[in-house]
């Protein structure tokens, strides 16, 4: 399978978290976590920009624009779930697997 559609998915949804959950609540404890969250989402975001734009010129554009519209419905998802206090876990996980299978569908 290609990992391309869900590398889009979950690195969306993980800097979706990230940037929805501005609250101390909602935030880890820690500052070192709180910096290595940061840290990850803004790769994942920046990934998945840098996704979309490779995806331009390696996939065909029907592919590309799923793998936008399925973005945008599952931050929607996200959104109308409303923020929860495993958040900051969640987008972690999200971010990491996104950035594995980012950098598989580029480097593989």
């Amino acid at each position: 399978m290609d990992p391309f559609l869900p590398a889009l998915m979950l690195l969306s949804g993980g800097a979706f978290i990230h940037s929805r959950a501005s609250v101390p609540e909602l935030r880890p404890a820690s500052d070192g976590a709180d910096a290595a969250w940061r840290l990850l989402a803004r790769f994942a975001f920046f990934l998945w920009i840098g996704l979309l734009v490779w995806g331009l010129y390696m996939r065909p554009l029907l592919v590309v624009g799923l793998g936008f519209a399925l973005s945008l419905l599952f931050n929607l998802l996200l959104a109308l779930r409303g923020p929860r206090p495993v958040w900051p876990g969640l987008s972690m996980v999200l971010c990491v697997l996104g950035l594995g299978c980012g950098l598989y569908t580029v480097l593989g």
